[in-house]
C-alpha cells in the first residue's frame, strides 16, 4: 500500500515503543515522517530508512511552544508542508494520593494535555496553510475511559485528550480538517514495563511482570497489544477511508474496553 506517498506526518513521541511503531507504519506507506522526541530519534530515523522510508529526527519540548513551532517549521523545510500530525508524547508516573508531589501532577499535564493542545494549535495552522484540510490523531489512553489506582494526574491528562480531540473537531472539520483521537490499552512498550513494577510495588508483593501478566489475562483477546496494532489503527484514522470520521476516540486494547 502506498497511501501516503507526497505526505508528510509529523509524530511527537516517536523515538520508541507506540510512536516509532507509527512513524515505521507511515513510512512503510509512502509517507515523509518527522520523528519528534525529547531525547535523540536517530534510532528510529535510522530504522525508517533502512526500511526503505524518508524521515527526518527533531528533538523538541512538546511543552514549549517555540520548541513547537520549531519542529513544524522543521518538518516543512524537510518535505515542503504537513498533512497529518499524530500527538503522541507522553509521560507517566504512579503514586499513592499522599505521595503524589504538585510537580509530578503538573509534568503530567503539561506534557500529556497541554503539548496535544499546542501540537495541535501549530499543526492547525499549518493545514490551513495549504488549504487541503488533513488529519490530526491524538493519544488518549484505556484511562480515558477508566482512571486507574494511582494515577489521578495521568488519567485527568487522558480525558482531557479526549475533550480537546472533541472540541477541536467541530471547530475545524467544515475545513477539511479530522480530529480523532485512540485508547491503547495494555502495549508492551517500556512504559508498561515501568508501569508493572511501579504499580506492583504499591499493590503487594509481585514478582516482575506478574502484575501485567494479571492484567492481560483479563483482556479477551489474550494478549497484550503491540505497537503495530496501534500503528494500523492511526494509519486508517490519517486516511481517506476515514475522512467522514471526525471527533471521535477509539479503542485499540483487544477488547479490555467495550465502551
Amino acid at each position: 500500500m502506498n497511501r501516503f506517498s507526497n505526505r508528510t506526518v509529523v509524530i511527537t513521541g516517536g523515538s520508541r515503543g507506540i510512536g516509532a511503531a507509527i512513524a515505521l507504519r507511515f513510512a512503510r506507506e509512502g509517507a515523509n515522517v518527522m520523528v519528534s522526541a525529547n531525547e535523540d530519534p536517530t534510532a528510529a530515523v535510522e530504522a525508517i530508512r533502512a526500511a526503505g522510508g524518508r524521515a527526518e529526527g527533531f528533538v523538541a519540548d512538546v511543552t514549549d511552544k517555540g520548541d513547537v513551532v520549531a519542529l513544524y517549521d522543521a518538518a516543512e523545510a524537510a518535505f515542503g508542508s504537513v498533512d497529518i500530525s499524530v500527538q503522541n508524547a507522553g509521560v507517566i508516573t504512579i503514586a499513592k494520593v499522599e505521595d503524589l508531589t504538585i510537580e509530578e501532577w503538573r509534568k503530567v499535564l503539561d506534557v500529556n494535555t497541554t503539548g496535544v493542545f499546542l501540537c495541535c494549535q501549530e499543526a492547525i495552522a499549518r493545514l490551513r496553510k495549504h488549504g487541503r484540510g488533513g488529519r490530526l490523531i491524538n493519544t488518549a489512553s484505556g484511562q480515558a475511559r477508566q482512571g486507574f489506582i494511582y494515577t489521578p494526574h495521568y488519567a485527568a491528562s487522558k480525558f482531557g485528550v479526549v475533550g480537546i480531540t472533541q472540541s477541536l473537531a467541530k471547530e475545524v472539520a467544515k475545513e477539511g480538517i479530522t480530529v480523532n483521537a485512540f485508547c491503547p490499552g495494555i502495549i508492551e512498550t517500556d512504559m508498561w514495563a515501568y508501569n508493572d513494577a511501579a504499580w506492583g510495588k504499591l499493590m503487594g508483593d509481585y514478582k516482575p511482570g506478574e502484575l501485567m501478566a494479571e492484567w492481560v489475562a483479563g483482556i479477551p483477546a489474550g494478549r497484550a497489544g503491540r505497537g503495530e496494532d496501534v500503528a494500523g489503527l492511526v494509519a486508517f484514522l490519517a486516511s481517506e477511508d476515514a475522512a467522514y470520521i471526525t471527533g471521535q476516540t477509539v479503542n485499540v486494547d483487544g477488547g479490555l474496553f467495550m465502551s
